[in-house]
């Protein structure tokens, strides 16, 4: 009970960051877990989902079509015609299909099939699993995805410091705020009780530390050292993995707790799931540059090229280019932006750094029986890869 008193309050803490409007700053790509090759990625993922005989793009069902979420959702469509990023949010949710998929819940059913029942499990849980997979895995994947789509939701608040006449009117802008956090807080609601449900005090540990990680790399992400370009390699993959790897590795190593693995197989789960993670936070990083042509194709200040290009030319160059790629209005021209980033090696090290990630993932993953599972896991891993 003690854990997940502790969960509920960095839920609240959460939450509060979001209502200080801490949470958007400058512009993001809120997708679930996209790739360069749509069709390639969507036939991993399809053959993936056969594996472990789930649909996870229903995953979150039960909850999405509650009647507390239904009312929710009746007040978000008044904010249909504003330009408040919780619309997007919520469209890229049910139409989205083949770039917002539901990986992290995948992952963790994969895992749960790949490490199979451990040894030290009683006979009679065995009769309980489908699939090669304990029921309790399954709440968990589900868990992790309400956690994951809450983080999204409760990332699509405006500051309203940074609000402007052309984002549109500031009564649509506030309405829109209150509703972000009204349905992340109900999400992260469900997937705490679901949590206490599963009835295991490491568990319930893992992922309530998760949420504190997220916690802390909201935080971290909005620092002043960031913007200063102060920022070294290392420490950026630490700050990147409160704030999109934690939560992965966390649940892969709890899915591997409730089959009662040892402390090995949980140790290897937790790796995969954090240099996946990493891995594809570098791959989305990098899509923007590595496009052909000149599109204004607008990309994070914070992403991986960008801050090991910052690194390279250092903080006062980093600011001049900064002040070449933007117009008498302030806005900047990112596509001469990224032209100037370009130039560096800013983006060859994000890929080294992604091929890097995506081969730790394969390392840990090879360390379990060979099976489908297995296989279907160090595909995703390869996936990341392909830039």
């Amino acid at each position: 009970m003690a854990h997940l008193h502790t969960c509920i309050t960095k839920m609240a803490l959460w939450s509060r960051l979001a209502c200080l409007g801490s949470v958007s700053r400058g512009r993001r790509t809120l997708s679930i877990f996209s790739s360069s090759s749509p069709s390639n990625w969507t036939k991993v993922v399809s053959d993936a989902e056969k594996i472990v005989g789930y649909p996870t793009s229903f995953m979150s069902l039960r909850c999405l079509l509650s009647d507390e979420l239904s009312n929710v959702a009746m007040h978000v469509r008044k904010l249909v015609g504003t330009k408040h990023p919780l619309l997007n949010t919520a469209r890229g949710f049910v139409y989205d299909s083949k770039h917002n998929l539901q990986m992290r819940g995948l992952v963790v059913l994969l895992m749960s099939k790949a490490a199979g029942p451990s040894s030290t499990a009683p006979d009679a849980l065995l009769p309980d699993m489908v699939s090669g997979i304990y029921p309790s895995q399954r709440n968990l994947a589900e868990i992790t995805e309400l956690i994951h789509t809450a983080f999204l939701v409760h990332r699509g608040i405006v500051n309203l410091k940074d609000w402007t006449y052309s984002d549109g009117p500031l009564k649509d802008m506030q309405f829109g705020n209150k509703m972000a956090v009204l349905s992340g807080d109900f999400l992260l609601a469900n997937a705490c009780t679901g949590l206490a449900q599963l009835n295991n005090t490491k568990v319930v540990e893992l992922i309530s530390s998760a949420i504190g990680d997220l916690v802390q790399g909201v935080y971290h992400e909005n620092s002043s050292s960031i913007e200063e370009g102060n920022l070294s390699v290392a420490l950026w993959e630490d700050q990147t993995f409160l704030s999109h790897g934690a939560l992965l590795a966390k649940s892969c190593q709890a899915a591997m707790e409730l089959a009662r693995h040892n402390t090995e197989a949980q140790t290897l789960a937790y790796q995969y799931g954090k240099h996946l993670a990493l891995g594809h936070k570098l791959n989305s990083d990098l899509q923007p540059f590595l496009k052909s042509g000149s599109d204004p194709t607008v990309f994070s200040l914070d992403s991986a090229p960008v801050v090991f290009h910052r690194l390279i030319v250092g903080p006062e160059r980093w600011l001049l280019q900064l002040q070449q790629s933007q117009n008498t209005t302030k806005q900047t021209d990112y596509s001469k932006l990224r032209r100037l980033i370009k130039t560096e090696q800013g983006v060859s090290q994000a890929a080294d750094l992604c091929s890097y990630h995506g081969n730790k993932a394969l390392e840990a993953i090879r360390l379990f029986p060979p099976s489908k599972a297995r296989s279907a896991l160090e595909n995703i891993a390869r996936a990341v890869m392909k830039l």
